[in-house]
């Protein structure tokens, strides 16, 4: 499948469609060079069911579960889910700015929302993830690389430090520094390489 068949105005082929009202456009000539790896249960630490799908659309009952009253109105989004068992759902095209990152930095660059892809995967700080989550995962920075410059794939931990602390101590960096050398992994410099892109998009951006 070549990258034309893959994406079409930034909605990926091979991940469901479920469209959020939570997005916005990107700045005008903002790249996106930069994906951002989180984690959501809802309720916490439960897995499976609609909510996570119902939260980013502003569907989610308040009356269903007491977590749910603190943040049924909130207003949140990312481009793409991950299941544990690897099913991928996109909320977002990738050519429109999603509501993930909330105040963050990456690289001395505020607002990551702008220049990034979000991926939540569903899990916990405390739970190891799936091995179909980490398939599904490598086939989709595969074709987001085959179709936007990234250079780094960091966690929320990395960009929003001492507010968030996801995708957690579970998350395997290092499997996903081996898989793709080429990246800055987890906010620290996996090849010099990379790191002249990246200084390169901050200078021209």
């Amino acid at each position: 499948m070549t990258t034309t068949d893959l994406w079409q105005n930034g909605w990926l082929a091979t991940a469901r469609r479920v469209d959020s009202p939570n997005f916005g456009a990107r700045p005008a000539g903002a790249e996106v060079s930069l994906v951002v790896l989180h984690n959501i249960s809802l309720p916490p630490e439960e897995f499976g069911g609609a909510y996570v799908e119902q939260f980013f659309t502003n569907r989610l009952n308040p009356a269903t579960h007491p977590y749910f009253a603190g943040i049924a109105d909130v207003k949140v989004s990312a481009h793409f889910f991950l299941r544990r068992d690897g099913e991928l759902a996109q909320f977002v095209s990738a050519d429109a700015r999603a509501w993930h990152a909330g105040t963050s930095s990456w690289q001395g660059r505020d607002n990551c929302n702008d220049y990034s892809i979000g991926v939540e995967l569903e899990g916990s700080d405390s739970q190891p993830f799936t091995s179909a989550q980490y398939a599904a995962l490598w086939s989709l920075l595969d074709a987001i690389r085959a179709a936007y410059p990234v250079v780094a794939v960091a966690g929320h931990e990395h960009v929003a430090p001492g507010r968030k602390s996801d995708p957690g101590a579970c998350f395997d960096w290092s499997a996903l520094a081996e898989r793709f050398p080429q990246f800055i992994v987890g906010g620290a410099s996996s090849s010099p390489q990379a790191a002249d892109k990246v200084a390169q998009s901050v200078f021209f951006e």
